[in-house]
């Protein structure tokens, strides 16, 4: 009784943002649930993944062509846990769930329990994706409801023209390391242009990184000697 109240408690999360590329995930699972952690491994640069369900949705069956996904049309085995990194138990099945738990536990495998979070390793936060601004808010399993209206605010207050602004953030530092060497005109500069970003400064699009750069610049040692 005392492994089971352990059990039960109450986890603390540590966040992540967690690195797919090369590594084997696993879905176990083919229903609503499943196809939705299935687009998230895939958005997430998941390249490697294995589905494992006798039956699968329409969705899941059309994501199967795309090549990254080796889809297995059966009932789960232990051995499909072989060489996986990571693993989404997600059947309707609660017993077998936490039997696919305690052996990804067992194994080393980041897990999780989408029915028992606390069964699992780690839990999938609700994301919002603009290129390579991520998003993520979690209640830690609390109110999953509160966390996906928190994200349906987010998607509002950070719409796709943020997908152009971070690209274009993400090459303005990369030329500002290139050109600048102080330190603390780099991070001055950087931070005006993020500014920029949130204040929704559309002329930073129009010039070119040289351009952009020389304006911040200005600004920035104009501050300084205030």
């Amino acid at each position: 009784m005392e492994l089971a109240r352990e059990h039960k408690e109450r986890p603390t999360y540590y966040a992540a943002a967690l690195d797919l590329k090369g590594k084997l995930c696993a879905v176990i699972g083919g229903g609503i649930v499943a196809e939705r952690k299935l687009k998230g491994l895939l958005e997430g640069g998941a390249d490697r993944v294995r589905l494992v369900s006798p039956a699968v949705t329409p969705g899941i069956a059309a994501l199967a062509d795309g090549g990254n996904i080796i889809l297995e049309q059966r009932a789960y085995q232990e051995s499909d846990l072989a060489d996986v990194w990571l693993v989404f138990a997600c059947t309707d099945d609660a017993m077998l769930n936490a039997a696919i738990a305690l052996a990804a536990n067992r194994r080393g495998i980041w897990c999780n329990v989408t029915d028992d979070a606390a069964s699992g390793s780690f839990i999938s936060p609700s994301v919002v994706r603009r290129g390579d601004l991520l998003l993520a808010v979690t209640a830690s399993g609390a109110s999953p409801s509160l966390s996906a209206l928190i994200r349906t605010e987010l998607e509002r207050q950070y719409g796709p023209q943020y997908i152009e602004r971070v690209e274009r953030l993400r090459q303005l530092r990369e030329y500002v390391y290139k050109t600048q060497k102080n330190e603390r005109v780099r991070r001055e500069v950087l931070r005006l242009a993020a500014e920029g970003a949130l204040m929704d400064d559309g002329a930073a699009g129009t010039l070119g990184l040289d351009e952009w750069y020389a304006v911040l610049l200005e600004i920035t040692i104009g501050r300084q000697m205030e």
